[in-house]
């Protein structure tokens, strides 16, 4: 009886073949962004509301003292204009989500993570297209800003896109996350309810935190533990040429963890997609 061949291990990926997925991911991403018109426009129009209708009622009743960044007293839509951006992040992250939830349920999930690549490098490389699209989303919104007096130094629009960049990844990491958990598009409802207004209100994104402590001890504790506080004071500093070390770090921190959760929670044999019979839904 002869015995069987042995079978040879497949040849190894190279960069280019990395860079070529990459590149294909990130170009899927950007034209379904392109023909779905109405997320633009909806990713803007919640944080300009807030930046033309609500800050200018409350501009006359909040004052903000002179607190870093800021070297002197500012208007009410200046304070609030990081943790606007913050939010197009946010919800950009949970669109990002629910696309991941409907390829699983369409079966084109499927098609992705089958292939040849690393599941982990699949899921990077779409977080990876997820905050492409969401900086230009943040630099549109910033330039309108910008014809509402909320005009940082010029050189604070390059020094932001690295924590641009990274509070991108972490936002789009939890969502990722999410996405795992969402058996059917149905419940991304609930979990728009559930997890995105909480973080955005109980954060430094339209109060500063000295504030918060001084009308709600337990609130104050609340937003310190919320990791979008920190990506707002990260952006916040940013935007002034400056670095919040500590924000740097829990925002740096948290995006790993929720990255290799997303990662764990889409494995094919201890993740919970496996519990569901696999990425095709």
């Amino acid at each position: 009886m002869s015995e069987a061949a042995p079978v040879r291990d497949p040849r190894p990926l190279g960069p280019a073949a990395y860079l070529l997925c990459l590149r294909g991911i990130v170009w899927r991403e950007a034209l379904r962004f392109l023909q779905q018109h109405a997320r633009f426009v909806a990713a803007l129009v919640r944080p300009l509301i807030w930046l033309f209708v609500f800050a200018a009622g409350f501009r006359a009743v909040l004052g903000v003292s002179i607190v870093p960044p800021y070297e002197t007293y500012i208007l009410y839509e200046v304070y609030i204009a990081p943790g606007l951006v913050a939010m197009v992040q946010l919800f950009n992250g949970m669109q990002s989500s629910l696309s991941m939830v409907y390829d699983r349920e369409m079966g084109t999930m499927r098609t992705l993570l089958i292939s040849p690549f690393p599941r982990g490098f699949l899921l990077i490389s779409k977080l990876l297209a997820g905050v492409a699209i969401s900086l230009l989303q943040v630099y549109v919104f910033l330039a309108i800003a910008w014809f509402w007096d909320v005009r940082p130094p010029l050189i604070g629009y390059a020094a932001v896109l690295p924590a641009l960049v990274l509070s991108g990844l972490m936002l789009g990491a939890l969502g990722m996350l999410l996405s795992s958990m969402i058996k059917q598009l149905e419940n991304f409802a609930g979990v728009m309810n559930f997890v995105i207004f909480p973080m955005f209100f109980a954060s430094s994104a339209l109060y500063p935190l000295w504030r918060m402590n001084e009308a709600s001890p337990l609130l104050y504790k609340i937003c310190v533990l919320n990791p979008f506080t920190y990506a707002v004071e990260l952006i916040r500093f940013a935007l002034y040429g400056q670095i919040s070390w500590p924000a740097l770090a829990v925002v740096a921190g948290c995006g790993a963890v929720f990255l290799i959760a997303a990662i764990m929670a889409y494995s094919p044999s201890k993740g919970l997609i496996a519990r569901r019979g696999g990425p095709g839904g």
